[in-house]
Protein backbone atom coordinates (compact mmCIF):
# COMPACT_ATOMS: atom_id res chain seq x y z
CA UNK A 1 0.00 0.00 0.00
CA UNK A 2 1.35 3.42 -0.99
CA UNK A 3 2.02 5.92 1.78
CA UNK A 4 3.11 9.54 2.21
CA UNK A 5 6.40 9.83 4.11
CA UNK A 6 7.97 12.92 5.66
CA UNK A 7 11.69 12.64 6.41
CA UNK A 8 12.62 15.79 8.33
CA UNK A 9 15.58 17.26 10.12
CA UNK A 10 17.74 20.32 10.46
CA UNK A 11 20.51 21.26 8.04
CA UNK A 12 23.33 18.77 7.44
CA UNK A 13 21.49 15.61 8.48
CA UNK A 14 21.82 13.93 5.08
CA UNK A 15 18.28 14.44 3.76
CA UNK A 16 19.34 14.79 0.13
CA UNK A 17 21.77 11.89 0.51
CA UNK A 18 18.94 9.70 1.84
CA UNK A 19 16.69 10.77 -1.04
CA UNK A 20 19.37 9.95 -3.61
CA UNK A 21 19.98 6.57 -1.93
CA UNK A 22 16.25 5.80 -2.17
CA UNK A 23 16.25 6.73 -5.87
CA UNK A 24 19.25 4.47 -6.43
CA UNK A 25 17.57 1.59 -4.59
CA UNK A 26 14.51 1.85 -6.86
CA UNK A 27 16.66 2.10 -9.98
CA UNK A 28 18.79 -0.87 -8.93
CA UNK A 29 15.65 -3.00 -8.76
CA UNK A 30 14.45 -1.89 -12.19
CA UNK A 31 11.81 0.44 -10.75
CA UNK A 32 11.21 4.04 -11.82
CA UNK A 33 11.30 6.90 -9.38
CA UNK A 34 10.72 10.55 -10.20
CA UNK A 35 12.57 13.23 -8.23
CA UNK A 36 11.23 16.75 -7.67
CA UNK A 37 13.01 19.69 -6.09
CA UNK A 38 12.13 23.34 -5.44
CA UNK A 39 12.91 25.66 -8.35
CA UNK A 40 14.07 28.35 -5.94
CA UNK A 41 16.96 26.22 -4.64
CA UNK A 42 19.40 26.69 -7.49
CA UNK A 43 22.66 26.36 -5.53
CA UNK A 44 23.76 23.41 -7.73
CA UNK A 45 21.70 24.50 -10.75
CA UNK A 46 17.94 24.39 -11.33
CA UNK A 47 16.59 20.86 -11.42
CA UNK A 48 19.48 19.27 -9.52
CA UNK A 49 19.46 17.45 -6.20
CA UNK A 50 22.93 17.36 -4.68
CA UNK A 51 24.30 16.10 -1.40
CA UNK A 52 27.29 17.45 0.48
CA UNK A 53 29.08 14.13 -0.08
CA UNK A 54 29.02 14.57 -3.85
CA UNK A 55 25.99 12.57 -4.98
CA UNK A 56 23.76 14.26 -7.55
CA UNK A 57 20.72 13.60 -9.74
CA UNK A 58 18.54 15.52 -12.16
CA UNK A 59 15.07 16.42 -10.95
CA UNK A 60 11.79 17.88 -12.06
CA UNK A 61 11.20 21.28 -10.47
CA UNK A 62 8.21 22.60 -8.59
CA UNK A 63 7.17 26.17 -7.94
CA UNK A 64 4.37 27.44 -5.72
CA UNK A 65 1.85 27.14 -8.55
CA UNK A 66 2.90 23.67 -9.78
CA UNK A 67 0.12 21.09 -9.69
CA UNK A 68 2.04 18.00 -8.56
CA UNK A 69 -0.87 15.61 -9.10
CA UNK A 70 -1.19 16.77 -12.71
CA UNK A 71 2.60 16.64 -13.32
CA UNK A 72 2.90 13.14 -11.91
CA UNK A 73 -0.13 11.96 -13.87
CA UNK A 74 1.45 13.31 -17.08
CA UNK A 75 4.84 11.76 -16.27
CA UNK A 76 3.14 8.44 -15.63
CA UNK A 77 1.93 8.45 -19.24
CA UNK A 78 5.60 8.01 -20.22
CA UNK A 79 5.82 4.84 -18.10
CA UNK A 80 4.84 3.48 -14.72
CA UNK A 81 6.13 5.47 -11.75
CA UNK A 82 6.98 3.37 -8.71
CA UNK A 83 7.92 6.20 -6.34
CA UNK A 84 7.90 10.00 -6.12
CA UNK A 85 10.74 11.66 -4.20
CA UNK A 86 10.50 15.31 -3.13
CA UNK A 87 13.59 17.25 -2.02
CA UNK A 88 13.26 20.59 -0.17
CA UNK A 89 9.65 19.69 0.67
CA UNK A 90 9.43 22.47 3.25
CA UNK A 91 8.78 24.75 0.24
CA UNK A 92 5.61 22.88 -0.77
CA UNK A 93 2.32 24.72 -0.38
CA UNK A 94 -0.65 23.34 1.54
CA UNK A 95 -2.31 22.56 -1.79
CA UNK A 96 0.74 20.68 -3.05
CA UNK A 97 0.85 18.52 0.07
CA UNK A 98 -2.84 17.77 -0.55
CA UNK A 99 -1.95 16.84 -4.15
CA UNK A 100 0.67 14.43 -2.84
CA UNK A 101 -1.96 12.76 -0.65
CA UNK A 102 -3.95 12.25 -3.86
CA UNK A 103 -0.89 10.81 -5.64
CA UNK A 104 -0.71 8.26 -2.81
CA UNK A 105 -4.44 7.61 -2.39
CA UNK A 106 -5.64 7.76 -6.02
CA UNK A 107 -2.58 6.87 -8.10
CA UNK A 108 -1.24 4.44 -5.46
CA UNK A 109 2.31 5.80 -5.78
CA UNK A 110 4.39 6.18 -2.61
CA UNK A 111 5.64 9.74 -2.03
CA UNK A 112 8.79 10.28 0.03
CA UNK A 113 9.32 13.90 1.08
CA UNK A 114 12.60 15.20 2.52
CA UNK A 115 13.04 18.61 4.11
CA UNK A 116 13.43 20.93 7.04
CA UNK A 117 10.86 21.01 9.81
CA UNK A 118 11.51 24.54 11.09
CA UNK A 119 13.15 27.75 9.98
CA UNK A 120 15.86 29.83 11.70
CA UNK A 121 13.28 31.31 14.09
CA UNK A 122 11.96 27.90 15.18
CA UNK A 123 8.76 28.32 13.13
CA UNK A 124 7.31 25.58 10.94
CA UNK A 125 7.61 25.91 7.18
CA UNK A 126 4.24 25.68 5.38
CA UNK A 127 5.02 22.43 3.59
CA UNK A 128 6.36 20.89 6.78
CA UNK A 129 3.28 21.91 8.74
CA UNK A 130 0.95 20.01 6.43
CA UNK A 131 3.27 17.05 6.01
CA UNK A 132 3.41 16.72 9.81
CA UNK A 133 -0.39 16.78 9.80
CA UNK A 134 -1.13 14.52 6.82
CA UNK A 135 1.81 12.16 6.27
CA UNK A 136 1.33 8.47 6.99
CA UNK A 137 4.89 8.12 8.32
CA UNK A 138 7.09 10.69 10.04
CA UNK A 139 10.80 9.93 10.20
CA UNK A 140 13.34 12.19 11.90
CA UNK A 141 16.82 12.15 10.39
CA UNK A 142 19.32 13.09 13.05
CA UNK A 143 22.39 15.27 13.16
CA UNK A 144 24.30 16.76 16.06
CA UNK A 145 24.98 20.12 17.64
CA UNK A 146 28.58 21.20 18.34
CA UNK A 147 28.00 20.03 21.95
CA UNK A 148 27.20 16.48 20.83
CA UNK A 149 23.46 16.60 21.56
CA UNK A 150 20.87 15.96 18.87
CA UNK A 151 20.39 19.09 16.75
CA UNK A 152 16.72 19.97 16.30
CA UNK A 153 17.00 23.66 15.41
CA UNK A 154 18.91 25.84 12.99
CA UNK A 155 20.17 29.43 13.17
CA UNK A 156 20.94 31.74 10.28
CA UNK A 157 24.27 33.53 10.39
CA UNK A 158 25.63 36.60 8.64
CA UNK A 159 28.76 36.40 6.46
CA UNK A 160 30.82 37.35 9.56
CA UNK A 161 29.24 34.55 11.65
CA UNK A 162 26.78 36.62 13.70
CA UNK A 163 23.44 34.95 14.49
CA UNK A 164 20.57 36.73 12.72
CA UNK A 165 17.19 37.08 14.42
CA UNK A 166 15.23 38.75 11.63
CA UNK A 167 14.68 38.29 7.93
CA UNK A 168 12.49 36.50 5.44
CA UNK A 169 11.64 32.91 6.23
CA UNK A 170 13.13 31.63 2.99
CA UNK A 171 16.75 32.37 2.20
CA UNK A 172 18.64 29.68 0.33
CA UNK A 173 22.02 28.77 1.75
CA UNK A 174 24.21 26.04 3.12
CA UNK A 175 26.88 25.83 5.80
CA UNK A 176 27.83 29.43 5.03
CA UNK A 177 24.40 30.66 6.21
CA UNK A 178 23.01 28.06 8.64
CA UNK A 179 24.20 26.18 11.72
CA UNK A 180 22.33 23.25 13.28
CA UNK A 181 22.00 23.39 17.07
CA UNK A 182 20.32 21.57 19.93
CA UNK A 183 17.35 23.36 21.51
CA UNK A 184 19.47 24.64 24.44
CA UNK A 185 22.08 26.28 22.22
CA UNK A 186 19.38 27.59 19.87
CA UNK A 187 17.67 29.22 22.87
CA UNK A 188 20.98 30.63 24.12
CA UNK A 189 21.56 32.21 20.67
CA UNK A 190 18.00 33.58 20.53
CA UNK A 191 18.34 35.29 23.95
CA UNK A 192 21.69 36.80 23.01
CA UNK A 193 20.00 38.51 20.07
CA UNK A 194 17.34 40.19 22.22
Amino acid sequence: MAQLYFYYSTMNAGKSTALLQSAYNYEERGLRSVIFTAALDDRQGVGKVSSRIGLQANAEVFEADTNLFKCITELQQQGKIDCVLIDECQFLTKQQVKQLTEVVDILHIPALCYGLRTDFRGELFGGSQYLLAWADKLVELKTICHCGRKATMVVRVSPDGQVLQDGQQIEIGGNDRYVSLCRKHFSDQAYQGQ
